[in-house]
């Protein structure tokens, strides 16, 4: 209980003459629960919260999806719808959902393990999963399964999955030396590609339409279908002829694997990511290396943003760091990982950057302002 004191005190007046109070000037005693007192900040509380907020990690993310229940190996972004977006991870689901709209989820159940890639149709129609269960699964944009591919019955696993550019036909690399290639209207297998003597752990088709698959750790192609891009093991980029297959130049500036690559849509040049920790920018005009990238962490994934001269490299720490190929600067970090960055997808009106990471979110940054 709280008593009103009758303790004489000083009192200040208006006009600053100082005059007392007594007892005999009570004229009555009020008695108070201690609920109807106002709450007293705890000093030891206030600090509390001053030490989370400053030890609170960073997110720059504008959107975060965190539906699943385990780490995240794969993203898509629709070639024609600008927040329509696909992941899939560990915990056997993919999931369709838009940027910006909690509500419009769709889960796609049905592989048996991890679902280890993605790609959407070049016209927007259909999604392909392919999962650590050597099957590929069609699925339209509402996530309705359309059919289901098999592949080795036992013990292998898909590790990439491609469109043709022009017809609903998709290809697929697996741990048992083999490449697959189904009709996606019909359901029908098509055929099967063999003669790797190991994992096909990258390919997919020419722009033209061919295909082309190899045991190298990631390939890419030039717009005119004339020369496939290689990474490998040992930090060599090759630049291959398709018609006659022969390699026409190499590049070693990377002291181990090359994990990732990308082709500028705007000029000849090429990025490359290693586990050494380093972003390579190669003038395929000059044969020459342009700029040397060095970061914290293996580079695990990267993006051109757009037709502009940019390039995001998501990173075994979590971070993804967009870099200037033509200054040579660091021009932005993103932050809000907390693991390390499997794969990076970006919008089709280029607004957007979406990442999914071991930690199992994907988020999704605002790369607006880096348009050309």
């Amino acid at each position: 209980m709280a008593k009103a004191s009758s303790v004489t005190e000083g009192i200040i007046s208006d006009n600053e003459e100082e005059f007392f109070l007594d007892d005999s000037d009570i004229i009555d005693e009020i008695v108070l629960d201690d609920e109807d007192l106002p709450d007293v900040e705890d000093d030891d509380d206030e600090e509390n919260v001053s030490e989370d907020m400053l030890y609170a990690e960073p997110d720059d993310a504008v959107d975060l999806f965190a539906h699943h229940s385990g780490p995240l190996y794969a993203v898509a972004c629709s070639p024609k719808n600008a927040t329509l977006v696909a992941s899939g991870g560990g915990d056997n689901l993919a999931y369709l959902w838009n940027i910006g709209c909690e509500d419009r989820v769709n889960e796609l159940k049905g592989h048996r393990d991890s679902v280890s890639c993605l790609s959407f149709s070049k016209d927007g129609q259909l999604l392909a999963s392919g999962g650590l269960d050597a099957c590929v699964k069609i699925w339209d944009i509402i996530g309705n399964l359309k059919c289901t591919f098999q592949g080795p019955v036992e013990d292998h696993e898909f590790e990439w999955v491609r469109w043709h550019p022009s017809a609903h036909l998709v290809l697929a690399g697996c741990t048992d030396t083999t490449v697959w290639l189904w009709n996606a209207d019909k359901g029908a297998l098509l055929s099967v590609f063999c003669g790797h003597g190991n994992h096909v752990t990258c390919g997919g088709f020419t722009p033209d339409g061919y295909t082309k698959a190899s045991a190298l750790t990631c390939l890419t192609y030039t717009p005119d279908s004339n020369l496939a891009l290689t990474g490998a093991e040992n930090g060599v980029l090759s630049v291959a002829n398709i018609a006659n297959e022969k390699v026409t130049s190499s590049f070693s500036s990377h002291s181990s694997s090359i994990q990732c690559i990308g082709l500028s849509l705007s000029m000849r040049w090429v990025a490359t990511g290693g586990a050494d920790e380093k972003l390579v920018i190669w003038d395929l005009q000059h044969s020459a290396c342009r700029n040397i990238f060095e970061y914290q962490d293996e580079i695990t994934c990267l993006n051109w943003l757009g037709e502009s001269m940019l390039v995001a490299s998501g990173c075994g720490d979590g971070q993804i760091i967009v870099c200037d190929t033509r200054s040579g600067e660091h021009v932005r970090s993103f932050k809000g990982h907390s693991d390390k960055i499997q794969e990076l997808a970006v919008s089709a009106d280029n607004n957007f950057l979406v990442s999914v990471s071991e930690d199992g979110t994907a988020r999704v940054f605002d790369i607006s302002d880096f348009r050309c």
